[in-house]
């Protein structure tokens, strides 16, 4: 019996996609280099940004204009604010601790 090349086809398709494409699609940014940002709870007035190189940023004046709307939790409400702001910058969230949100992106790459 001759098989019809379409499903020849569908059937080489379906065997790279299972066997390759995994790794062709986890496999475009396994040579970057990442930098991490750290955002840590410390009560409104006292909540800080990390960046990389060191570099701290407090935000407790960028959090004074802001109303929490009753009945929300003041540390989930500020925190999901910062982390937000931290997506806007190219930020992902990869780890959290009680006190710390840890996020990373790809680094731009140093000037020659």
């Amino acid at each position: 019996m001759k098989i019809p090349s379409v499903v020849l086809g569908m059937v080489t398709l379906l065997v790279y996609l299972l066997c390759f494409a995994e790794s062709a699609i986890a496999g475009s940014d396994t040579n970057s280099v990442y930098e991490y940002a750290t955002l840590r709870w410390a009560g409104r007035e006292e909540t800080h940004v990390i960046y990389p190189g060191g570099k701290v940023e407090m935000l407790g004046s960028k959090f004074k204009g802001v109303k929490k709307p009753d009945r929300v939790d003041e540390r989930s409400y500020f925190m999901n604010l910062a982390m937000n702001a931290l997506a806007r910058q190219g930020y992902e969230l990869v780890a959290m601790t009680p006190d710390d949100y840890v996020f990373k992106r790809i680094a731009k790459p140093l000037a020659d």
